[in-house]
């Protein structure tokens, strides 16, 4: 099969925001406890924080972690985390039915952030709190002193303040199952006036409100126009959440669903642009994907869970090979549109449908999803140029017209260097591809690797981890041409120099 991508440096799309490679911790299941946080682990630090997990999340670059919440978000007070250990209280958490210990709260998190270096993307709770415990927190974590609250954080161990900038106005807030689920309306006046508070405490921050739990959602782009009415002028970014599994086993259907994120998304943006219209706005409103994941093979295995336990297993899902290729779809589809997708969270960083796994007690390793990520993440940085594709395309069950690779151009004027990210979405032909970089003079190939040749069931273990990209040297440089074999069912990254 042949396949033809054209770039032209005059065309860009947008420069990459890094927090498009941000990921989620929610205090559910073992994400924090044996996840994260295992006391007693042979690699556990003085305050109980297992290093082989640090070390992974570095590996992995995530530049910003949205936490706490999720579901948990919307009954949890932030103040049952402050203060003596030995003194926080253990509460119920109706959101999945267990009993948090209050062990790890907001300066435990904070630290551990910041020892692997990421920014904390902080959530508010707009469930069951509101105005008044947003306003605190935000003078508890930023205000220097002097007051309060932030008095309080001093007195509790922090002379300086924390400066977090990103925050997100409560969870999925039209669902349902969500504690102190709201209509459009409740919650955007709501938004409004947590946000207005919150800004006034301190001006620099960003602020993310809650769009719909999906596109599925029988409120979609309802709920949008009406929560963007009341809260265009006081917040940044507008969050969207979507979840992709391959429960019919159709693989051609399955490695299809990034189309159906790239239409999430550009909907969504129109929707965003109709209210600034409306509004006769010169502002432009862009977007939070802060919940995207593989999720579906865990699915119905929580119900076996007894109730209010301390950190079972929830959602563990073992991620295979096919689930690595979506996965890198979904990235390049992300980073398509980095002029309006600034920031992403993968949902979530540690045994909760995870890219890292934990046995308490034993080793952390990494799952088949874990390294298109690292990839992107190490190497996926500067302007994303537009392209035109001339490849073979597919019809599926709830797709047509699908492409057989998917891709992205990045060009890094810094390094001197274009990185492509592909997907062969095709089970039984290799793609010749070639890549015309017009404005550009390719001198060297600096890194070819692929993920390929596997069986998309296979999955990585804490005993082995073979679904890993290898080097691969199947590539020509000819003129401003480059012309690489892309295997089939392939994730392959490709790096030049200039």
């Amino acid at each position: 099969m042949q396949g033809k991508m054209t770039v032209n440096k005059a065309f860009p799309i947008s420069e990459i925001d890094p927090r498009v490679y941000g990921s989620f911790l929610e205090h559910m299941g073992r994400a924090v406890y044996s996840g994260i946080y295992e006391p007693g682990h042979e690699t556990a630090d003085e305050r109980g924080f297992r290093e082989d997990v640090k070390n992974l999340v570095r590996e992995l670059k995530t530049p910003l972690i949205r936490y706490p919440g999720g579901n948990f978000l919307s009954g949890y007070n932030w103040e049952d985390g402050i203060g003596a250990v030995e003194n926080r209280p253990k509460r119920l958490d109706l959101a999945w039915k267990t009993v948090e210990t209050n062990e790890v709260g907001l300066h435990e998190f904070i630290a551990w952030a910041k020892e692997v270096g990421a920014d904390v993307n902080m959530a508010v709770n707009l469930g069951t709190r509101g105005v008044d415990a947003a306003w605190n927190i935000v003078e508890y974590c930023n205000h220097p002193g002097g007051t309060y609250w932030s008095d309080l954080r001093r007195k509790n161990g922090a002379e300086a303040p924390f400066n977090i900038k990103t925050w997100c106005l409560g969870n999925e807030m039209d669902g349902p199952w969500q504690i102190g689920s709201k209509t459009a309306e409740e919650y955007g006046r709501l938004a409004a006036e947590t946000a207005k508070v919150m800004k006034w405490v301190d001006p620099s921050i960003e602020l993310v409100v809650c769009g719909s739990s999906g596109a599925g959602m029988p409120t979609f782009a309802a709920w949008e126009v009406t929560v963007l009415e009341h809260t265009y002028e006081y917040v940044d970014y507008l969050s969207l959440h979507s979840y992709y599994g391959n429960q019919k086993n159709d693989l051609k259907n399955y490695l299809a669903m990034s189309v159906g994120m790239d239409r999430f998304i550009k909907s969504v943006t129109a929707i965003c642009d109709y209210i600034k219209a409306k509004k006769r706005s010169d502002k432009t409103m862009n977007l939070s994907f802060d919940e995207w994941n593989i999720w579906y093979h865990s699915s119905g295995k929580n119900s076996k869970n007894k109730p209010w336990q301390q950190a079972p297993p929830i959602l563990e899902d073992i991620y295979n090979f096919e689930d690595a290729l979506l996965l890198g779809s979904l990235l390049i589809t992300l980073l398509k549109n980095s002029d309006r997708v600034k920031i992403a969270c993968l949902a979530q960083l540690v045994n909760v449908i995870a890219p890292i796994m934990t046995e308490k007690g034993g080793p952390a390793w990494r799952q088949a999803t874990f390294y298109p990520f690292m990839q992107a993440a190490h190497h996926g940085h500067g302007t994303v140029l537009r392209h035109n594709l001339d490849v073979p395309t597919y019809d599926c069950e709830d797709f047509k017209d699908v492409p057989f690779v998917e891709s992205v151009v990045i060009h890094k004027p810094d390094k001197k260097e274009i990185v492509i990210f592909a997907v062969n979405r095709s089970a039984e032909e290799i793609i010749d591809f070639t890549t015309e970089l017009q404005g550009f003079s390719p001198e060297s190939v600096l890194e070819f690797t692929e993920i390929s040749g596997h069986d998309v069931k296979q999955t990585n273990t804490k005993d082995a981890c073979p679904i890993a990209p290898v080097p691969t040297s199947a590539t020509i440089i000819s003129g401003n041409q480059l012309a690489a074999t892309l295997k089939p069912l392939s994730w392959n990254m490709l790096r030049v120099g200039l």
